[in-house]
This record gives C-alpha cells, sequence and structure tokens, in this order.
C-alpha cells in the first residue's frame, strides 16, 4: 500500500509540474508576462536549483558548506566557453558545466570533507575564492571585464532543468545511499562504526550539488549576456545558504518555498537600491526571532497533508473496539 501511495503521489506531483509548465509556456508566448516577470522567473528557477542542489550537502548530509558559488562559477564559465568558444550546442553546455562543477567538488571535496564544522566551511569558502580570483586573472574568459554570452536560456530548458534536480535530489534522499547521507548527518562517528564509508558519501553527495550547482551557472550565464567573476563572490554563496537554512535544514520543499519568497523580495525591492539590503536583512532576522527552525522545519509540504487526513478521516483506535 506505501508503495502504491507514493506510486500516485509520484504521478500526481509529474502532472501538477506539467500543468505549471504548459501555464508558464502560454503566459510566455502570448506575452502576457513582460520582460521583468520572466527574467525573475528564470532567476527563480536558478536559485531554486542552487537551494535544492545545497540541501543535499547540508541539509541532508549535514557538511556546513558556504563556497556554493564556486560551483556555480565553475559551470557559468564552463558552459559560457562552450557555446561561445567552441560553438557547440547549448545542451552539450549544460552537460558540460555540471560534469566541470562535479569535478571541482571531487577536487575539493576529497581532501577537504575529513574536516568537520566551521573548519570544512572556511576550506570551501576559500575554494569559491580561489576560484573568483582565478577567473578574474584569467584573460580568455575576459578577466575582470567579464564574458559576453549569448541568450539561450529558455522556460523549457530552465524547468527542464529544475525538474530533473529535484527528482534525482528526492530519489537520491530516499535511496539507500540517502539514509547513509542522513547518518553521517545525524552521528558521523556513529554511521563510522555501522560499517559506513562516511567520506565517500560526504564526497558523492558533495559531488552531486556541485553538478546540479554547475547546470544552474550554465542557465544563469545563458540569461544575463555577460558573466563577471563579481556575480559570483562569498556573499553569493551566502544568499543560496540563506535559502536552505530559513527553508529549513533537511526539508527540500522547505528550500524551494524559501527560494521562491526570497527572490520576490529581492526583485521587488530593486526599486529601493537604498533600503533594499535593509529590508531584507530585517526579513531575515525577524523569521529567525520568531521561527529559527526554518519555515518548515526538517519537514515536507506532504507530511501535513498526511497529518490533516489521519486527522479529518479515519477512526482511532479507540473506536475499533466495542463494549460487550
Amino acid at each position: 500500500m506505501t508503495n502504491k501511495k507514493r506510486t500516485v503521489g509520484f504521478w500526481l506531483s509529474i502532472l501538477i509540474a506539467l500543468i505549471v509548465f504548459i501555464v508558464v509556456q502560454f503566459l510566455i508566448n502570448g506575452q502576457i508576462l513582460n520582460a521583468f516577470y520572466i527574467n525573475t522567473l528564470y532567476f527563480m528557477v536558478i536559485n531554486i536549483i542552487l537551494a535544492v542542489s545545497l540541501h543535499l550537502i547540508i541539509g541532508i548530509t549535514g557538511q556546513f558548506s558556504i563556497g556554493h558559488a564556486g560551483f556555480l562559477a565553475v559551470g557559468a564559465y564552463a558552459s559560457a566557453i562552450i557555446t561561445m568558444k567552441l560553438q557547440l550546442p547549448f545542451s552539450l553546455a549544460l552537460l558540460v558545466g555540471g560534469v566541470a562543477a562535479a569535478i571541482a567538488g571531487l577536487i575539493i571535496g576529497i581532501p577537504s570533507l575529513r574536516l568537520k564544522g566551521d573548519y570544512l566551511a572556511i576550506a570551501t569558502l576559500g575554494f569559491g575564492e580561489i576560484v573568483r580570483i582565478t577567473l578574474l586573472n584569467f584573460e580568455y574568459v575576459g578577466g575582470a571585464s567579464g564574458m559576453q554570452v549569448s541568450h539561450h536560456t529558455t522556460w523549457p530548458w530552465a524547468f527542464g532543468c529544475l525538474l530533473l534536480t529535484i527528482l534525482v535530489i528526492v530519489n537520491f534522499t530516499n535511496s539507500t545511499h540517502g539514509r547513509a547521507c542522513i547518518s553521517v548527518r545525524e552521528d558521523e562517528t556513529a554511521a563510522d562504526a555501522m560499517g559506513i564509508n562516511t567520506t565517500y558519501y560526504k564526497v558523492l553527495a558533495f559531488a552531486i550539488g556541485a553538478f546540479f550547482a554547475g547546470v544552474a551557472g550554465g542557465l544563469f550565464s545563458h540569461n544575463f549576456y555577460i558573466i563577471q567573476p563579481s556575480n559570483f563572490g562569498f556573499l553569493k554563496s551566502f544568499d543560496i545558504l540563506i535559502f536552505v537554512v530559513l527553508g529549513g535544514l533537511g526539508s527540500l520543499s522547505g528550500s524551494v518555498i524559501a527560494a521562491i519568497l526570497l527572490t520576490i523580495v529581492s526583485a521587488y525591492l530593486q526599486e529601493y537600491p537604498e533600503t533594499r539590503m535593509i529590508i531584507y536583512s530585517l526579513l531575515l532576522i525577524i523569521m529567525m526571532i520568531y521561527r529559527p527552525q526554518g519555515l518548515l522545519g526538517t519537514k515536507e509540504l506532504t507530511s501535513f497533508f498526511k497529518k490533516r487526513k489521519s486527522v479529518e478521516g479515519g477512526p482511532t483506535d479507540d473506536s475499533k473496539h466495542t463494549v460487550a
């Protein structure tokens, strides 16, 4: 029965996703959405992919990484080189961007994921800055002036990458590998004692998260026409981190909701550049004071529907018994 419910839930989610895709595509084709809303929509999708990919590293595996912007930069520049320098298709560019970021994740992950806590955070922050400074002095990709990129990001590409990211992360989390990653998060020493190769699973989660961050980088670079190293500073890593923390550590749907809300808030506060960051910061402070566990804590949206169903329907244990 449980497997049947999961199957029904899966296909229901796919159906809802297809409806959303068709509605948005209709609004774009009918020119009902102007350039501002379309650009905000693309930026929202990119932020969701980044939030979900970092959720796997921090929320599921429990590794405190603040260098996610480095993987975004690697994917952005690698995909831009494929389309602009080598004149190859956009689809290949997204794949190469993801693979390049995954390789970068392995390079930084293998030596540094033996570290824990603050030491790992410092190592990943250093990685992000190394990537940014390297790009800043790399004339092949424009250096500090940046690199011009053709616009290839469309709604079908953005939505397809988003759907693929969520499906892979959800299925990985529900697999035996995902359970191993959760055990690392809960108690790494106990997981190691039970025979789980904790370093392997930390590196695996790091590589998968980096891959999808690289795909998001490909969408990012081919949407904003020009990319510069300044777009991928450590503040960008903190922005992505905020999505995960605000949504609730361990909650994928929480990360998605937080990414959507903060993208909308950020977009509408662009008209007030002087007070934008102040308002943005105040919203986060208030949220952390009154809801420190995040929007959903460690729960998913589906758990609330299950709880409501159990309250509204079905007999209780006491009603099953009759008095003789």
